[in-house]
Order: C-alpha cells, then structure tokens, then sequence
C-alpha cells in the first residue's frame, strides 16, 4: 500500500504539473531557468542525502566501495539510454522566444522518451529509498521528487503548447512522464525487496542516476541563455530547502 501512495505521489505530481501548465503557451527562459535550477537542487540534496549517504553507511554490505560502483554504474546506464535516444532540447529545438520548431507528430515517441530519462530515475530513486526500510530516507526523497515535479512538469508541457500541440496531446504527454515515474518507483522498491543484499548498490545506483540527469541535461540547460547567476541560487534555495527538511526529520 505505501508503495502506491509514494508511486502516486511522484507520478501524480508530474501530471499536475502538467495540468498546471497547459495554460501557459509561453513561458520566458528566465523562468524555465529558475523553475529547473530548483528542481535540479532538490534532487541533488535528495541524492545526496537520502541515497548516496545511506549507502555508505551500511559497511556491512560493502560501504564506500559498494556506494562508488553504483554510482558509476547507473549514471553509466543513463548515459548509455542517453545516446540512443535524443536530448530533449535537441529533439524540440528551443528558440530564444521559447517557440519551437520542427516537432511533428511523428516525433512524439522520441519526446516521451527522452523524457523518460529523466523521470525514471527519479521513481527509482523513491522506489529503492522506500524498499529500503527507512522512513525517514524514503520521505525526504519521495517528498523532494513530488516537489520539483509539479513546477518541472508545468515546464514541459509549455514547449508542447508552443509549438501547436493540441492541450489534449500535451496533457497526454505530461501523463505519460508520470506514469513511467510510477513505473521506476514499482521497479526500484521490489528490486530492493527481493534481493535486499544488494540495497547499498541499489541507493547508490539510483543516485548516480540522478546525478548523471542533473549534471548533464538540467544544469547545462539553465546555464545556456544568460540566467546562470539566477539559476545558481535557485539550485542553492532548492538544496538549503531540503537540508533544512532533512535536519527536521532528523
């Protein structure tokens, strides 16, 4: 039952996310910017936190050594799905006035697939945390995910609209990220669950999938159009805030 609940709370962030944003046709860079620099310090402070340190703390299963190999190992999967199918940004090209070009119907697979990088990780980070058997852990990651979900999910639905896709396809599209979430949280919990020898890679894997999305496709993107320094702080207000919650829990 309370995978469900934590499945349908990251999921469903990202789809209201979505319902948020189907009024907005356009949105400006600096707010994309912002929007996704916070996102991104949500995750890096849950991964961080909630993941990575977990892992090394249980010794009696490997510790550090155990933590770095899963780390490399999945953000090497990341990368390795990363080639095969195309960055988002490079898929709808983005213009300077946030209109996009050259994304056709015959597109659409790519583009939720694309967005599949990014949020499967995600659930299977809520997913392990939560198979894990701390609360405490699986809360602050779970709560961080649905956080930045909703704003992310505002963000990636705008493009879509912008480029003339009808608020049905967008909605649909927007759903479709979340629901793969759900799947990643299904996948990371009863991976844990039925093999719980290996839950040090496992937190540390599902980090180093976040890691890889944050350092490669978020930060990047908010750093391209001349709103780094407010991106920057948006990052640190997004890491500070789960800091903050994550000493509250304590």
């Amino acid at each position: 039952m309370l995978v469900c609940l934590t499945a349908l709370g990251v999921g469903g962030a990202t789809i209201l996310g979505t319902i948020l944003g189907l009024p907005c046709k356009k949105m400006s860079h600096r707010f994309s910017d912002i929007v996704l620099a916070f996102a991104a310090g949500v995750m890096l402070s849950a991964a961080i936190l909630g993941l990575i340190l977990p892992a090394i703390e249980r010794e009696e299963n490997g510790g550090l050594l155990i933590t770095l190999l899963g780390i490399f190992a999945g953000a090497g999967c990341i990368s390795l799905v990363d080639r095969i199918v195309p960055h988002i940004h490079k898929l709808i090209g983005w213009e300077e006035d946030m209109q996009v070009h050259n994304l056709h119907a015959d597109r659409l697979l790519l583009f939720i697939a694309a967005m599949a990088i990014h949020n499967f990780p995600e659930g299977l980070a809520a997913g392990v945390s939560l198979g894990s058997g701390d609360l405490k852990a699986a809360l602050l990651i779970s709560g961080g995910i649905a956080l930045q979900n909703v704003p992310e999910g505002l963000v990636t639905v705008a493009p879509m609209l912008a480029a003339g896709f009808r608020p049905r396809k967008a909605f649909l599209c927007g759903m479709t990220t979340g629901l793969i979430e759900m799947v990643g949280t299904f996948v990371g919990f009863f991976a844990v669950t039925l093999a719980s020898v290996v839950l040090p890679f496992c937190l540390a894997f599902a980090g180093g999938t976040m890691l890889f999305v944050i350092s490669d496709e978020m930060i990047p993107e908010t750093h391209d159009h001349g709103n780094e320094r407010a991106a920057t702080y948006a990052l640190l207000f997004g890491f500070s805030m789960m800091l903050i919650t994550d000493v509250l829990l304590a």
